[in-house]
């Protein structure tokens, strides 16, 4: 079931916000859990069953790697248990998503020498990357003695099946939200004025914007590599880091929006990241509760930037390289992390990793961070690394062709109107950040964006909703 959808909008989601507003306060957790087992469930189908079993390990593991001042034999144990059960969520990952590509290679490897290997064909579960980091970030958080495991079986569920960020995020570590369920918080009317402007902010960009660009990214990706030139090149390479902000920043704008009406505050996960001027900042600015994960449980535990320049740039690469494979069981999703690693050991080696004073060379670094990231975006979207380099070779070894017939049908006046106007958000400055803006600010300015996002935006919305047009989130796949 998707945010964007008919039956999500018109019958779920006012049916779970009217029993969270008039149901008991004890019975609030009880409402959200069931109500995402429902939501995972119709769409992940028996895949459901490993969620449930995911759940269950982790919150028996959890009552048992709570730190005990008075038992120190005790660390050993807890210390075995941590390993054991990040290992199982680790292999439930590892199986389920990467086991297909894995003995892909290995057939492709044994075909050198006249074998073969069978292929392991598994549904991928929906939102399987999410819900894992959500269980590791519970189980390192009450090893660590940061947060007190969940008693309450239902507060657990609630944690790693909340429905505004199960599919797609943002990742919410355990200790962002452990004190906001308890059954002690209090839904409010106004958690719903403030969280619907929100949501219907995301909506209008998933589907006015997004969706619009999708048909077109698609015709350019699709185009074969005898008929690709550089007009189709750009355009594809341009309109897909676009149509992904627009996506994947609108998903979390509904997410966060979603989880305030249901009186949760879930960590933002977008700040402008087109308007960077360093890869630094731009991934300090892009899926930040992503980059926040692997500080919090990869980088630092591996020392972070303290023991030298030399592991700080392995610890680098260690991380954009999980980064790059946790999105996906492809070569591009590799590469794309590797590069982005080399681009911020590059950074850190030549001292480019601060904004400069300069006023020219701070426009020009903004605009080469944002080539570099354009490029970046083509691995990720490509649906192999020879489409990726086809498609890179025509961006910077200009040709006279202009577009197919194909990409030009899809390139329609209205395409290209939003295009022009969701290019806009590459010129804009790094603040206010529109989601947070609307849905705290109380100036007349806001008030008045907040009124045009509810009216204008939700109605146009609905209507493509209703027509049929919008399609899956980008994230889902991961």
């Amino acid at each position: 079931m998707s945010f964007a959808s008919p039956l999500f909008l018109w019958y779920f989601m006012p049916a779970v916000l009217l029993a969270v507003l008039v149901a008991p306060r004890g019975w609030r957790n009880g409402i959200v859990a069931v109500a995402s087992l429902l939501f995972y469930a119709s769409g992940a189908g028996g895949t459901t069953l490993l969620l449930l079993a995911c759940i269950v390990v982790n919150y028996l593991a959890g009552m048992g790697l709570e730190p005990d001042e008075w038992d120190v034999s005790s660390r050993a144990r807890r210390r075995w248990l941590l390993i054991g059960v990040v290992g199982f969520d680790v292999s439930v990952l590892l199986v389920w998503k990467y086991a297909g590509f894995a003995t892909q290679q290995l057939d492709t490897i044994a075909g050198w020498f006249g074998g073969s290997v069978p292929i392991v064909e598994l549904v991928l579960p929906i939102g399987i990357s999410f819900y894992t980091f959500h269980h590791i970030s519970y189980v390192v958080d009450v090893y660590r003695g940061d947060r007190p495991a969940l008693r309450d079986p239902v507060a657990f569920v609630t944690y790693i099946a909340m429905f505004p960020q199960l599919v797609a995020g943002p990742i919410v570590r355990y200790h962002e939200i452990s004190e906001q369920l308890g059954q002690k918080r209090m839904h409010r009317l106004d958690d719903i004025a403030a969280g619907f402007p929100r949501f219907a902010l995301g909506l209008t960009k998933k589907v006015v914007i997004a969706d619009s660009l999708a048909p077109l990214v698609d015709e350019c990706f699709r185009t074969p590599p005898d008929e690709m030139t550089t007009a189709i090149a750009w355009l594809g390479a341009l309109g897909y880091t676009l149509q992904l902000f627009f996506d994947f920043s609108g998903y979390s704008d509904m997410a966060i929006g979603l989880g305030r009406m249901l009186g949760f505050r879930l960590p933002e996960n977008f700040a402008r990241p087109y308007s960077s001027v360093t890869v630094t900042e731009f991934w300090r600015r892009w899926h930040m509760s992503l980059s926040r994960w692997f500080r919090d449980y990869v980088y630092i535990p591996l020392g972070g930037n303290r023991r030298g320049k030399a592991t700080t740039y392995r610890n680098l690469w260690i991380v954009f390289l999980l980064t790059g494979f946790w999105h996906g069981a492809n070569w591009t999703f590799v590469i794309w992390g590797v590069y982005h690693g080399a681009l911020l050991v590059i950074e850190r080696v030549f001292g480019w990793d601060k904004s400069p004073v300069n006023t020219a060379a701070w426009v020009g670094r903004r605009a080469l961070t944002f080539l570099l990231v354009v490029i970046g975006w083509v691995f990720f979207r490509a649906p192999d690394v020879g489409t990726a380099l086809s498609i890179l070779g025509h961006m910077f070894v200009p040709d006279f062709g202009g577009l197919t017939d194909m990409v030009d049908t899809a390139l329609t006046n209205q395409r290209l109107v939003l295009l022009l106007l969701a290019s806009t958000v590459v010129l804009l400055p790094t603040e206010p950040v529109a989601g947070p803006y609307l849905e705290s600010v109380r100036t007349p300015t806001a008030t008045t964006l907040r009124i045009g996002v509810m009216t204008v935006g939700v109605i146009y919305a609905a209507i493509l909703v209703a027509a049929g047009t919008f399609s899956p989130f980008l994230y889902y796949q991961f």
